[in-house]
């Protein structure tokens, strides 16, 4: 019940910082254009991104809501990931488009009206901040809600950005200033991406984990009694919060698989204290493979 109240409580904020995302992006682009202003204009394009990662969120959260059936046994927690995938991808090809018009900018400066970027970019930057706030706690255990906050946060980080640079351009009319700001908004807003979207298809790979070493892993099981050997290692993750581990564990005597159950517990207790690992199997053996590499050749 607790899970189910959680998610609620992260599609209830996506839902209003979804809303909160399209208004500032209708002000942000009339006020970009009748301003004269690229930054504020990237401002919009980053914040329309927004909208439409928090709508792919929201319906990735309801989807990854539905339990295990007999077509999608693990369920459809990988719906997150692959949202996080495409938001990712759109913030990616966004940025690109913004630095090519960045480029032009400084090549043909046109005058910015200061006073319009610092009002429109107050506005995006309340509300920006806002909607970031209400995703921040649920974006430290979620993949896909921490690709829905970043795009919050880099517009906001934007927007403040642009506000700063159009009391620079009111005061001294440097007009360079806005295609500065949208380069560097839009470098930090790739690195970020490109982490996630790193991250994320490493997870669709079925890759290890990054912070989980296999190897150090295997030492720690060897170190149980009755063990003699750990091989045909599989470990990945379902998402972020579900990781999945499987193995064949050769043993020392040839026992009763009653007698397994006491090793089974304390592999259990190792991976799930030590490497937060929630899901394991594993083939108990006595000499019966004839290759013991930890990771199997296929």
């Amino acid at each position: 019940m607790s899970g189910h109240n959680h998610a609620h409580h992260h599609t209830s904020n996506l839902f209003f910082t979804t809303l909160l995302n399209f208004i500032i992006t209708v002000a942000e682009i009339i006020g970009g254009i009748y301003a004269h202003s690229l930054s504020l204009i990237s401002d919009a394009l980053h914040n329309f991104s927004d909208g439409l990662a928090l709508i792919i969120s929201y319906f990735a959260l309801k989807l990854a809501q539905k339990g295990s059936d007999e077509k999608r046994t693990f369920g459809y927690k990988r719906s997150t990931i692959l949202a996080a995938v495409i938001n990712s991808s759109v913030l990616i090809f966004l940025s690109g488009f913004l630095l090519r018009e960045a480029y032009f900018k400084f090549i043909n400066p046109e005058p910015v009206t200061g006073r319009i970027m610092i009002i429109v970019a107050m506005v995006g930057l309340v509300a920006n901040t806002l909607g970031a706030f209400l995703l921040h706690h649920s974006s430290e255990k979620d993949m896909n809600i921490k690709s829905a906050y970043l795009h919050l946060f880099s517009d906001a980080m934007s927007s403040a950005a642009v506000v700063v640079g159009g009391v620079v351009i009111y005061y001294f009319s440097l007009y360079w200033i806005d295609p500065l700001l949208t380069v560097i908004i839009s470098i930090y807003v790739l690195k970020e991406s490109f982490e996630i979207l790193k991250k994320a298809t490493n997870i669709l790979m079925q890759g290890v984990p990054e912070d989980i070493d296999i190897l150090e892993i295997v030492q720690e099981l060897k170190k149980i009694e009755g063990i003699r050997d750990v091989h045909h290692v599989h470990l990945w993750g379902l998402n972020e919060n579900h990781l999945f581990f499987e193995a064949h564990v050769n043993l020392q005597e040839d026992v009763l698989l009653s007698q397994t159950n006491s090793i089974y517990q304390r592999i259990e207790h190792i991976l799930r204290e030590r490497f937060g690992i929630n899901h394991l199997t594993i083939q108990f053996e006595y000499n019966c493979c004839p290759e013991t590499d930890i990771i199997k050749k296929e």
